[in-house]
Parts: structure tokens; sequence; C-alpha cells
């Protein structure tokens, strides 16, 4: 019996390391066309960026603030189909000459997506059922109980939507939180609890419900929204409770983790981002180079927040309260590297 449909998760989802030239760069060997990229500067304390296929290259959004969407005329100019290009003139936070980059990127279905009428309010759906994820664009019209299409044709675990027009916060749902409660990724704070961000309403196979607020249904507001449903060894979105101890929790996932983020739900933490290309040692268990969702700040190596990236999940190796506190909170979601079993089965180090 297959474990999991997706033989190379690698086709679905990669991590792009990269130096700038302080130019035009074509960055390759992603070995597919990403439909999302999100960017982020290593070495300096620049704005994540975030681009994606419906939006349209060179408009940018920045996980780190509430700001709306923008376009200088710089950044991420083009997917190709390899990879991606980054172009700088008067902006260097994308290209900087020597300095180093990680871009992670996602494949939908390449195209600028199609109308989705599933819910009260059209959207527009670039979607991969394969690999449970969705780009949804869509304007909000302010009622309590609005509806979007998601394209998923299975419920959403993960949810994070950010008003495009003007500011506003990047709001989240996440399966184990339920929607009665919402995250903010752009700042440290604890989950909160409110009927008017996702409506009290859980998510399903065609929809995801909003509700009255203006972070996610302002009226004549324009949103994009990134949707994940849990596909089994490729993606897992979860929770578990810290223990305070370098042993640490141990939190399977079914698949080494090529990518994770974890935040602390019920205290103030950050979302703390690692991946397997960014490891300080290559080809090692441990990794404790962290960048943070929600600032601008650049890499950093934190032993209060080292983990162990294992063949079927990961294990927490530091006592930080932003990943193990003992009786802490926490979410993750991540995405994997190999399956634990399939055609190419991730082994144990």
């Amino acid at each position: 019996m297959a474990y999991t449909t997706i033989k190379k998760p690698s086709d679905y989802f990669n991590t792009k390391l990269y130096t700038g030239n302080g130019s035009t760069l074509n960055v390759t060997g992603l070995d597919f066309q990403p439909d999302f990229t999100w960017l982020k500067c290593r070495g300096i304390a620049y704005n994540h960026r975030l681009y994606d296929v419906i939006r349209t290259p060179l408009n940018s959004l920045e996980s780190n603030s509430s700001n709306a969407e923008s376009s200088d005329g710089d950044g991420l100019s083009a997917f190709n189909s390899d990879g991606f290009t980054v172009t700088q003139g008067g902006n260097t936070e994308y290209n900087n000459n020597g300095v180093n980059y990680v871009g992670w990127n996602w494949l939908a279905n390449n195209t600028s997506g199609s109308s989705n009428t599933d819910g009260s309010i059209t959207s527009t759906v670039s979607v991969n059922t394969t690999s449970g994820f969705s780009i949804v664009s869509y304007t909000g019209n302010g009622s309590a109980g609005a509806t979007i299409g998601h394209g998923l044709g299975v419920s959403p675990s993960w949810i994070v939507t950010k008003k495009r027009s003007a500011t506003g916060s990047w709001v989240v749902y996440h399966k184990s939180q339920g929607a009665t409660k919402y995250g903010i990724l752009d700042t440290t704070a604890s989950f909160g609890t409110s009927s008017s961000l996702w409506n009290d309403t859980e998510p399903t196979s065609s929809v995801f419900s909003v509700g009255t607020d203006a972070d996610t249904n302002g009226s004549s507001a324009t949103f994009i929204a990134y949707c994940f449903a849990e596909k089994k060894g490729f993606s897992k979105f979860g929770s578990y409770t810290g223990n305070g101890n370098a042993d640490g929790s141990f939190i399977y996932t079914g698949f080494k983790p090529a990518f994770i983020n974890i935040k602390r739900t019920d205290s103030l933490g950050q979302w703390n981002m690692f991946d397997i290309a960014r490891a300080d040692v290559p080809n090692a268990n441990g990794n404790d180079q962290v960048i943070y969702s929600n600032s601008a700040d650049a890499e950093l190596s934190s032993t209060t927040r080292e983990i162990d990236l294992l063949s079927n999940g990961f294990k927490c190796r530091a006592t930080g309260g932003d990943i193990n506190a003992s009786g802490g909170s926490y979410i993750y979601h991540a995405f994997a590297e190999e399956p634990l079993v399939g055609d190419n089965p991730a082994t144990a180090r």
C-alpha cells in the first residue's frame, strides 16, 4: 500500500538558496515553475517579500508587516520553468550583491487562476489538489458569514489571508485552534478569540468562512489567501505541548521535514522558520538557523530554538519558550523533504 501519492515532494515544494548579484539574477534548480515564492534576505535585516501567480510578479507583500501590497519595479520579476528571476534597481532587499537569500517555493497550477463560485463571494483560484495548496483572491463584502471558494476539494488545515488594497494584519486559521481562534502572522501575539474573523465556522471541502472584520472581509477591499490541506507524507499541520527539557518533545509528521514553522499559541512568541537547506551543518539532524516570519531580522543561530529534523518528524533540542516551554502550547506547519514510506523513503540518521 502506498503511503503517499507524492513520490517526490520537491516537485511541489522546494527551498532555494541564492546569492545576490546586484542586478538581474535567474535563480534556477527548482525542477518546477513556482506559483508562490516567499523571499527573505538571510544576512541583513530586510523585509520578507511574498509573490504569487495571481497577483503577478513585482507585486509583493511583507509577512513581517501590515503594509498593503506594493510594486516598486524591483523584486521577483518572473516565474520561470525551473525557478524565478529577481531584479534589483533602487531597492536592495531582493538581490543585494554578495548577500545570501532564501526562497521558499510552492506549486499551484501554473495559471493566474480561474473563477470559483462555490462561495457567496466569487473568488479567483489557482489550485493544486494533489499537494493540497491553493492561492485564492477575493474582494470582501463586509457581511457576516460570507464564504469563499478555495478549490481544494477537502477542508484546509491552514489558511493565511492578507488585505492587499490597504493595511491589515495577516490573519491565520489553524485546524488545531479552530475557527473561533485566530493568529496574526506579522506579530508575536498569542492566538486570540473572535467571531468576526472566521465567523466561528470551520472551513469545508469547498469554502472557508469570514466575518465582518476588516482584516478578512473589509467591504470592497481586495484580499489574497493561501490555503493548505494536509496531505499524508507531504504536509502536516499539527500541535504539541512543550516539556521545557533539552531532550524535548518529539513531533511525528510521517516524513522527513524540509521546512517547519513553529508558533507558540498561549503566549507571546516568534513565528520560527526552519528548513533543511539552511541547516548549520549539512547532512546533520540539528538545526538552529531560524528566521522569524514576523520580523525583518536577519537569520540567526539560536541555541534556545534548536530542533532535530528526523526521518519521521522533528524533535525539540532546546528549552526556549518559543519552541519548548514546559506546558507551552504550540502549532506548526511542515512540508516534506522525503516521505517516510514510498518509492523514495527517508532514512534515519
